[in-house]
């Protein structure tokens, strides 16, 4: 089964629904026959992810929060919940603090337990967690599918 890392900014207002849902065919798509994705959970690109695969694959889902679901922003906790059903596990890593290093530390615990990540970072952001996953995932020497939305 292939496993695949998605990774992605939180800023998505600049597109519409329907433009990520194409990314998403696209990028995603030929990826999900038999694939298990892990995401995030967090707002913006993990959440859009996250609805469009439970709607429209059969692939396996796991969401990783770094803290608790409690913890993830209103967004992400409405995608989880409408997914629920095809969800396959939630992963609380349990972090005290929600900083840089408890998403750094959720991102490496991903990347660690898939075969490629496909990012999509927003374009105007050169330092962030999803490059840092995307960083990471080439350090494993993991392939990487990198989108910039």
């Amino acid at each position: 089964m292939r496993t695949v890392t998605i990774t992605g900014t939180r800023r998505t207002g600049h597109k519409t629904t329907a433009e990520y849902a194409d990314l998403f065919e696209l990028y995603l798509g030929p990826f999900a026959q038999g694939a298990h994705f892990y995401i995030g959970g967090a707002a913006g690109i993990d959440s859009l992810a996250l609805l469009w695969l439970a709607d429209r694959t059969a692939a396996a889902i796991t969401i990783v929060a770094p803290s608790t679901m409690g913890r993830q922003p209103v967004e992400a906790q409405e995608a989880v919940a409408r997914s629920r059903g095809r969800i396959k596990e939630v992963v609380e890593l349990g972090a005290a603090e929600l900083s840089a290093p408890a998403y750094h530390a959720r991102n490496r615990w991903m990347v660690e337990r898939t075969s490629m990540t496909i990012g999509f970072p927003h374009a105007t952001e050169p330092s962030t967690g999803t490059w840092q996953t995307i960083e990471y995932t080439a350090e494993q020497r993991k392939p990487r599918l990198i989108v910039p939305v």
